[in-house]
């Protein structure tokens, strides 16, 4: 089985080469005559050659007698090489492009002919064409308009179920998904949970069917792409509740029609109220309220119900200043069996409701008026850390794409950035309104806030430690007066702010100005105040730029005002 170049052969030939100098020399000699019969293999066969005598007979004190003769060889028959591989007319030399990058071209292998520059222009074209990006970035950006939906209300009102069930019906979570997380279900005895857990993703979620976090999700309709924000009911997460509005363009708020649980949601201490007023707060124009759990065993769809839960809650909402024509439209859905959602409700089971179901009438609102021209600007809701510094959050103005240079506020740290993902796809650009992740580089995972705001370097966003604001007083048992102190909520950023002085009363129907300086004001009043934050962020005045110049006040677990950004101080 021996093979006849194996490495023993060589071994054998390298003792006999050691043992016998005159057999090297021999041999040396044969080499040199066939190199001047065979010209085109001299150059690889007499390197070869002689890096072998190099190795095999290290121990030779004498050289080859013919290595000069070898030498010249060398040179001449490398001469006839290049005439014989000098490139025919009409075709670019790979060396003359690829290899010598540093400029040194050898003029032997550089055609004189023009159809040689040509070729040499495409294989530079060639080069340079996976550097255009903005081609690639017009392909992967999204094409549909972004639409941000956060479902609000009251604890077990069925908001998540909703969600879960929204992304059934559109395909986005499969039947084997469901039915697995159905047969979980089962085995805790919590089998209506099962759709919710769709957007309830950890675990004490899910054991106590409470939302703890703002769930994420997303799907299509033919025209927009919506990204689901499912925001908590329980009032110990409110503060997570209102950095998912603060994102929304629209609010669904889920009502439940079962008797008892609608009482408990809207009466005093329910977060129906909170939820509706902070919605308004941050911003969201157009309210949809879903009256949920019509299929209730107490209810069965009775239209009787529904205007009862209707007229409740409508003067509130027009108080928080939602017009009933325009900005509000109330449906009645059930979350669990799914009708009402993407479908019309059949008229042999609910006969009074015409009008349209809730994704197609979501799908056929108006356009939102986006700011594409602005400066980029992006509040930070979260971050992590994966092979890089990764950060979410809804763009508000501008766009921006791959390899852009930004700058983090208020720490004016300047970013690159490396990946951008709208819902969850890979894209190379992105524009307003859509809830992205971006990494960046340039900045630790550890040195970024929620809060922070990524934005344009030659157009910063502002920042301040003292600020004039407007603020309404909504519920508050005590008078507050210059010494106060709250908590702050001003786009995704939570603060702790002190009152430090009373500027003037504003008179709430007439926008008057009192002329003397209040020494306290109580709840139902509005007045101009100067606040101070605990540290510097990110804020502009309401005029110029709304979302980052709206903002709560909360206390003792409640919101107790909500105000604008007149001026920053410093």
């Amino acid at each position: 089985m021996a093979n006849v170049g194996a490495p023993d052969s060589w071994e054998q030939q390298a003792d006999a080469d050691a043992g016998d100098g005159a057999a090297s020399n021999d041999m040396s000699a044969k080499l040199s005559t066939l190199n001047v019969n065979a010209v085109e293999f001299v150059p690889s066969f007499s390197f070869k050659s002689a890096v072998e005598d190099d190795k095999t007979s290290p121990s030779d004190p004498v050289p080859p007698e013919d290595s000069g003769p070898l030498t010249n060889d060398q040179e001449e028959t490398a001469a006839k090489v290049s005439e014989v591989d000098e490139p025919p007319p009409g075709e670019a030399s790979p060396p003359a492009d690829w290899e010598t990058a540093d400029g040194d071209v050898d003029p032997l292998l550089t055609p004189d002919d023009p159809d040689g520059d040509e070729a040499a222009d495409t294989v530079s074209e060639a080069m340079v064409k996976p550097k255009k990006k903005p081609i690639q970035a017009e392909e992967t950006k999204s094409k549909r308009e972004h639409v941000n939906v956060v479902f609000i209300g009251h604890v077990d009102a069925g908001k998540s179920t909703i969600g879960g069930q929204i992304m059934s019906l559109t395909g986005m979570v499969d039947k084997r998904t469901l039915e697995k997380y159905e047969r979980e279900a089962r085995e805790k005895s919590r089998e209506s949970w099962y759709l919710s857990w769709a957007l309830d993703t950890n675990q004490e979620e899910r054991d106590k069917g409470k939302t703890v976090e703002v769930g994420r999700a997303y799907f299509e309709t033919d025209k927009k792409h919506f990204t689901i924000l499912d925001a908590p009911g329980h009032k110990s997460f409110v503060p997570n509740m209102i950095g998912g509005a603060a994102q929304a363009d629209l609010a669904v708020l889920v009502i439940s029609a079962r008797k008892g649980e609608f009482e408990t949601g809207f009466d005093r201490g329910g977060q129906t109220r909170e939820h509706a007023m902070l919605a308004k707060t941050a911003g969201v124009k157009h309210l949809v309220v879903l009256i949920n759990k019509m299929d209730d065993p107490t209810v069965l769809w009775a239209e009787e119900r529904y205007n009862e839960c209707r007229d409740k809650i409508l003067p509130y909402l027009r108080k928080l200043g939602f017009n009933p024509a325009k900005d509000l439209t109330f449906m009645p859905v059930s979350g669990l069996t799914g009708l009402g959602l993407r479908d019309t409700v059949p008229r042999d089971i609910c006969p009074w409701y015409s009008g349209s179901a809730f994704i197609p009438f979501i799908d056929n609102l108006p356009s939102l008026n986006r700011k594409t021209d602005g400066p980029f600007v992006l509040p930070i809701v979260d971050k992590y850390k994966d092979m890089g510094t990764v950060v979410m959050g809804k763009v508000e103005s501008g766009e921006c794409k791959k390899g852009m240079t930004l700058l983090l506020m208020p720490n004016r740290t300047s970013v690159i950035v490396d990946q951008l993902w709208s819902d969850d796809d890979e894209v190379t650009s992105i524009g307003p309104g859509e809830n992205v992740k971006i990494k960046v580089k340039g900045i630790e995972e550890e040195d970024v806030s929620p809060g922070f705001v990524l934005c344009d370097p030659a157009n910063p966003i502002s920042t301040g430690r003292i600020f004039d604001a407007q603020v309404a007083i909504l519920e508050h048992k005590s008078i507050i007066c210059a010494g106060y102190s709250a908590v702050m909520h001003i786009h995704c950023v939570a603060e702790e702010v002190t009152v430090k002085a009373l500027i003037c009363l504003v008179d709430k129907k007439t926008g008057e100005k009192s002329k003397t300086r209040p020494r306290f004001v109580k709840q139902d009043q509005a007045a101009i105040m100067r606040i101070e934050c605990a540290g510097i962020i990110c804020l502009e005045q309401f005029k110029l730029f709304q979302q980052m110049g709206r903002f709560t006040l909360r206390d003792e677990g409640k919101t107790i005002a909500i105000g604008k950004v007149l001026k920053v101080i410093e």
